[in-house]
């Protein structure tokens, strides 16, 4: 909702893929490059854990410089991580483009994008979730038509979360409920 063009260009996308059809199921998913590309750019600038599951070193090492010794639990931060500008161009701004014919996904392989961490500790209902969530947001985009309610700009989003090791909104005003 607030960036139209890229919700318009998903919604072709599902609808020209999908036809007369009616509705998209499983198989259809694979088929749907931008849709994939805008929900790795949500989950890179919105992670649903900002701070990841606490890890603890096996043993002393060196990481950035820094003497860490044995026992010391670590914090991953991926909020951090999907705004790194070493690691993305315009890291503030919403662009799905950043995704197609890129190799980075969500998975765990790539530590450029972590929302559901990596390796042995990587959440377990992932791919459940995801492949719900693309099903039911696919099919949303094919049978409706969304826009703003009258009177409400972009600007009115607001994604301001707080702080802590999961994403609570600042402020919990809905004026257009």
């Amino acid at each position: 909702m607030k960036y139209p063009k890229c919700l318009k260009k998903t919604q072709a996308e599902v609808r020209d893929l999908i036809g007369k059809k009616g509705f998209v199921n499983e198989d259809d998913i694979q088929g749907l490059t931008y849709l994939k590309a805008v929900i790795k750019e949500t989950f890179r600038l919105q992670p649903t854990a900002p701070l990841l599951v606490p890890r603890e070193t096996l043993g002393k090492c060196i990481i950035g410089g820094y003497n860490v010794p044995a026992k010391t639990l670590v914090f991953v931060n991926a909020w951090a991580i999907g705004k790194d500008l070493e690691t993305w161009e315009n890291p503030e701004e919403f662009s799905p483009e950043r995704f197609i014919g890129c190799s980075i996904d969500y998975k765990g392989l790539h530590f450029e994008l972590v929302p559901f961490s990596a390796g042995r500790r990587i959440c377990p209902g992932m791919r459940m979730g995801v492949a719900t969530m693309e099903l039911a947001l696919s099919n949303l985009l094919y049978n409706f038509d969304w826009e703003m309610p009258i009177g409400m700009n972009k600007e009115d989003f607001d994604f301001e979360a707080l702080p802590g090791i999961t994403a609570h909104k600042k402020k919990c005003s809905y004026p257009y409920s």
